[in-house]
């Protein structure tokens, strides 16, 4: 955890002296961002402006293609559900060696994690884009023209590794690009595109094979790789790493020509100065008391959310339905259809209602998801309520990944460690 930790959010309680920084907050993803508190300049790191800024054609395009790498998150994680049937049958794959190949892309992903902060410090936040998109490719490939488990694994292993390394750089870039007033709503959208290529994956694969639609996975990773170079990297990197006359450049090419940029390429290298001044953060630096309680709550929430269960439902919706009696195909479609709904629903409630509620909504909804999957299979085991089973299932797996996905914790967590 270094400085990009300081950028990236907002610092209520920093882990540097008060007078060392001059109160200075990131630029964070939320779109409940600091306003400027005194006259001598932004808190926000250089965006003294950004208040009046409009969306340009660039800021649109960069923002797309960034969340090209969204959509690519999103095909990963539903690609297990409706390719699971062809592999086991194809391959002859147990069910432990699929359940093999469908949890290593959290290992990979978990890999790419730890990595993404210090590769996109030093090769920029375009460079990782492009680098995640190569171990992506390669991923989709893999699991094409495999032949077996070990490729399987491979592919699926490669793919997570560049989820990981997406799953940072996007909404970074996002937030280091867009003016002030338009950044909560601009990142939200890298969510939302998650949540389209869940969709999109699980509804393509109701009608084609798996081989097939480990293909069209690669598509938007060539989108994003051929898009990358018509984008311009991020002024705040640029910035960061001394290349002030390409900042300049890369901010006036955001802004538009005619925009005047003088106030906030200063501001954003006077903040960029003072940053480097500071002295680095150290992960133990965590371990004080006066951090226990946001600690716990930060931590806490994204353990339980882990261990509620939900990912082991998306990765296997449609052999639950077909498990317990229910069509897979009409109930991949369902999904589809609550989904994007129901996630822009979210996005629109987390500024409205505020974090604390849609926690609370989300922990209910998932948990009494979860309990009607049980209570189905439950009753299919002593052959009660056979017709009434099916319905449950469904209702269990609706409520667990749209309650818990789209309304309330996997939307509402990311913008808590940013507050």
């Amino acid at each position: 955890m270094g400085r990009e930790s300081i950028e990236e959010g907002e610092l209520s309680t920093p882990l540097v002296a008060k007078e060392e920084h001059h109160q200075l907050y990131g630029s964070g993803a939320s779109s409940g961002d600091h306003a400027c508190a005194n006259t001598t300049g932004c808190d926000d790191g250089g965006e003294r402006q950004s208040g009046s800024s409009s969306a340009t054609g660039v800021v649109v395009l960069s923002t797309l293609v960034a969340v090209s790498g969204s959509y690519v998150f999103g095909t990963a994680v539903g690609y297990s559900s409706p390719a699971q049937s062809g592999i086991t049958d194809d391959l002859g794959l147990t069910v432990a060696e699929y359940s093999l190949f469908g949890s290593i892309l959290t290992i990979g992903a978990m890999i790419g994690a730890i990595v993404s902060g210090q590769i996109a410090d030093y090769i920029g936040r375009r460079g990782t884009m492009g680098f995640s998109e190569i171990f992506c490719l390669a991923g989709w490939l893999a699991i094409a023209f495999s032949k077996g488990a070990w490729w399987l694994d491979l592919g699926r292993l490669l793919v997570g590794c560049g989820m990981g390394l997406l799953s940072y750089v996007v909404p970074i870039y996002i937030a280091e690009i867009t003016p002030k007033n338009l950044r909560g709503g601009f990142t939200t959208i890298h969510q939302l595109m998650i949540c389209c290529g869940v969709s999109l994956t699980y509804l393509i694969g109701a009608f084609v094979n798996w081989r097939t639609l480990a293909l069209i996975g690669t598509i938007p990773c060539l989108v994003q790789l051929l898009g990358l170079f018509f984008i311009p990297e991020s002024p705040r990197w640029l910035a960061k790493i001394g290349r002030k006359r390409e900042c300049e450049a890369a901010l006036q090419h955001l802004r538009g020509q005619n925009a005047d940029i003088t106030s906030e390429a200063t501001e954003i290298r006077e903040y960029t100065e003072t940053l480097q001044r500071l002295s680095e953060a150290r992960i133990l630096d965590l371990f004080q008391w006066k951090y226990a309680h946001s600690l716990i709550v930060g931590v806490g929430l994204m353990v339980l959310q882990q261990f509620g269960g939900v990912n082991g439902i998306a990765f296997y919706a449609s052999a639950i339905f077909i498990t317990a009696g229910f069509s897979g195909s009409i109930g991949t479609i369902a999904m589809v259809i609550v989904q994007i709904p129901m996630t822009a629903l979210g996005v629109i409630l987390m500024d409205k209602s505020g974090r604390r509620p849609l926690l609370l909504v989300s922990a209910v909804g998932t948990c009494l998801g979860c309990l009607l999957v049980g209570l189905s299979f439950f009753l299919q085991d002593l052959q009660t309520w056979t017709k009434t089973t099916p319905i449950l299932a469904l209702v269990g797996v609706l409520l667990s990944i749209y309650i818990h996905g789209a309304i309330g914790l996997r939307v509402t967590i990311p913008t808590l460690y940013t507050s």
